[in-house]
């Protein structure tokens, strides 16, 4: 025979021992609600005795609180929550909720429409929303009763603040690497020309070349290695004397890498390229990737703490962007 097991005690086995009722019980444990002194002490001595634990997600539905916060990206289509930045933002905001007994979901919002979030705030299980690759018009079109609950990471507004890394200090800084490099007729491949965000970096780039007299030469990507090197081909083919490659994100410029590598041109002696993000692959690509600073973690990690805490925050916080030189430049 198997040595028998105890059951972890209920609320109602607190209750009955008390001799109080369940839901006397229930406003004792979860700090809500009136109840005479002698009752709190019975009941608080019998969860002690018992070793009752409180089930804090049935607690917070109780209360209205929610117990789960919702990462939710917007996108054309769902393979958009395929990004490896998602998944750091998705970890980064695990870390924060789990201590606190909070789950973390990822949804997509459909750029086609957006009642995705007219549901999260109607949904009483939701505590909180991070908004991810936010436009003017999910900013608009998120409800009353989410306000003071969601944040944008990226592009934000009064109503919901936002926390987002300073993209075009670090477009800047790698643009200036290339050009000190000797660089001089340098393309770029964005990112979705949609996402606000991602403009900031274009504007930054469009003004360098501007102000130094040199060509501004943009391709359309989509942060991915396959639309890199696509990108890069299509740079090469338009403008044959292109010497850099600057591409918005490091996935993009290492799928560059690839089809440049793949077609006869050396990197960088032929055309240099420089990212941005410095994901962990980049320190050990082939050759090593030049890039700029993008900490996810620390982002998502603030955005996450803002919504749980319920605090006020500034309309917009923007985490720095460093320079890290390597051999692809």
């Amino acid at each position: 025979m198997g040595t028998p097991t105890t059951r972890p005690a209920t609320l109602d086995d607190v209750a009955r021992a008390a001799g109080v009722s369940r839901a006397t019980a229930s406003r004792v444990l979860g700090g809500y609600g009136f109840a005479s002194p002698a009752a709190r002490d019975r009941v608080t001595a019998v969860a002690e005795r018992l070793g009752y634990v409180p089930n804090t997600a049935a607690r917070a539905l109780v209360r209205g609180a929610g117990v789960r916060l919702v990462v939710a990206v917007s996108g054309a289509d769902a393979t958009i929550l395929d990004d490896p930045y998602v998944d750091r933002v998705v970890s980064a905001a695990a870390r924060v909720c789990a201590p606190q007994g909070v789950g973390v979901a990822l949804e997509w919002l459909p750029l086609s429409t957006l009642s995705g979030l007219r549901r999260l705030g109607e949904d009483r299980s939701v505590c909180g929303v991070l908004l991810v690759n936010t436009t003017a018009a999910v900013l608009a079109a998120v409800p009353a009763g989410l306000r003071g609950r969601v944040v944008s990471i990226g592009t934000g507004s009064p109503a919901v603040p936002s926390f987002d890394v300073d993209n075009a200090a670090g477009a800047d800084a790698v643009l200036r690497h290339l050009y000190a490099g000797g660089r001089r007729r340098i393309a770029m491949v964005t990112g979705p020309r949609w996402l606000s965000c991602a403009e900031r970096s274009v504007t930054t780039y469009q003004a360098l070349m501007r102000a130094a007299g040199l060509p501004v030469r943009l391709v359309t990507g989509d942060f991915t290695a396959a639309r890199g090197g696509r990108a890069a081909v299509e740079a090469l083919t338009r403008w044959p004397d292109t010497d850099a490659i600057y591409a918005a994100s490091d996935a993009t410029a290492l799928g560059a890498i690839a089809a440049l590598r793949g077609r006869g041109f050396r990197v960088p002696h032929d055309v240099a390229v420089a990212g941005f993000d410095d994901i962990p692959y980049a320190a050990v690509s082939s050759p090593t990737l030049t890039t700029a600073t993008h900490p996810v973690g620390l982002i998502a990690t603030a955005a996450a703490t803002a919504v749980l805490q319920g605090r006020r925050v500034p309309p917009s916080t923007a985490f720095p962007s460093a320079l890290v030189a390597r051999e692809s430049a």
